[in-house]
């Protein structure tokens, strides 16, 4: 689920390696890719690529610093060395590729203060992103031709598609939630396969507007995408979103029974719902996560924090927020006491995967 930015990187040095091999023999050229994967992962500089392919390494490179490392980091100097270095890594990425939107967007992440006005600068550069991109990609379909073209196409257009997923993002989190349905059905247009997995994001904007008719229809139009869902199609943003309405309806056995589906589909959910972390947003993109796996409800939860802390109420929750807590430990009071008090062992202040997270507990 949502973008990788070391498959990727893969997934370009490949296109423009398959390139440099035209007009070889075929054995050469099955040599050649026998020593790709190698090259790639211990000579990268040694791979034909252009200064394209060479930003967006350096911000596969930030992601993982930013990302998928920061968050994690209890220690104040490492934290600060991680910080400079993606910084570091973006400034360079726009030095080689000054319509590099991904390092870019990312870059301004950190210098601009508040959602609106984040939101505001994602909104107001769409379309030149979208132009850059989709002259890239007519370049790629005038280069290649077959499977070779359709992927460079692909590739040109995924920075375009993470901004409006991060432009949707953010409108929802400012309260603008009309807006991000817009912005996500922009981005299925582009891409009706969501690689973006924007579809998670217009489930909480139809539970923010308490549209069941419209998340339905979305959940019908969503089946088919990704992975199979189990339990009633569905994945964790739209179980949730269910939940938002039913309890909003004063319908609480069908938010119980919606409650039942999700312990039943993810591992420790009951100490996800009742602990209901927040993760740091996703910089490159949403954090790439296994279907299915803790992390996955994780990450959901945190997001769904948009839904839990409307309202009032005593624990600063917010309403939803709280009922589901409390659901929650009902429903599965054993998994919630486990949980806690390995979060209060020393495994977790270590960093030690809780029990069945899926990688380390790093969502």
């Amino acid at each position: 689920m949502a973008f990788d930015p070391n498959d990727e990187d893969y997934q370009r040095l490949s296109l423009q390696f398959a390139r440099s091999l035209d007009g070889g023999d075929a054995g050469s050229v099955v040599r050649a890719f026998a020593s790709f994967g190698h090259r790639f992962a211990q000579d990268h500089d040694s791979l034909p690529q252009t200064d394209e392919d060479r930003a967006f390494h350096l911000v596969a490179q930030a992601t993982m610093a930013i990302d998928y490392q920061l968050p994690f980091t209890e220690d104040d100097e490492q934290a600060n060395r991680l910080i400079e270095r993606g910084h570091r890594l973006l400034d360079e990425a726009l030095a080689l590729d000054p319509g590099c939107a991904d390092a870019l967007r990312m870059k301004r992440a950190s210098e601009v203060a508040g959602f609106d006005a984040y939101f505001d600068f994602l909104h107001e550069v769409e379309k030149d992103v979208r132009d850059c991109c989709e002259e890239r990609r007519k370049r790629a379909l005038a280069t290649d031709e077959g499977e070779r073209a359709e992927l460079g196409a692909n590739l040109a257009m995924r920075p375009y598609l993470r901004w409006l997923a991060m432009e949707a993002e953010k409108a929802l989190i400012c309260g603008r939630n009309r807006q991000c349905l817009r912005i996500c059905e922009r981005a299925l247009e582009v891409d009706p396969q969501d690689m973006a997995d924007v579809r998670f994001t217009a489930a909480l904007a139809y539970a923010k507007l308490e549209d069941a008719a419209g998340l339905e229809a979305l959940a019908a139009r969503s089946a088919t995408l990704g992975v199979p869902r189990r339990h009633e199609g569905a994945d964790a943003w739209t179980l949730l979103a269910r939940v938002s309405i039913a309890h909003s309806r004063h319908l609480p056995d069908e938010a119980t029974r919606l409650m039942r589906t999700i312990l039943d589909t993810y591992p420790h959910a009951a100490a996800t719902l009742s602990l209901q972390h927040e993760l740091p947003d996703g910089v490159f993109s949403r954090l790439a996560v296994p279907p299915y796996s803790e992390d996955e409800l994780i990450l959901a939860t945190s997001e769904a924090t948009v839904l839990f802390q409307e309202g009032r109420d005593r624990s600063d929750r917010g309403a939803l927020g709280s009922w589901v807590a409390d659901e929650a430990e009902e429903l599965d009071p054993a998994d919630v006491r486990m949980v806690r008090a390995y979060e209060r062992g020393a495994g977790a202040k270590q960093g030690h995967a809780r029990p069945g997270s899926s990688d380390g507990g790093q969502a």
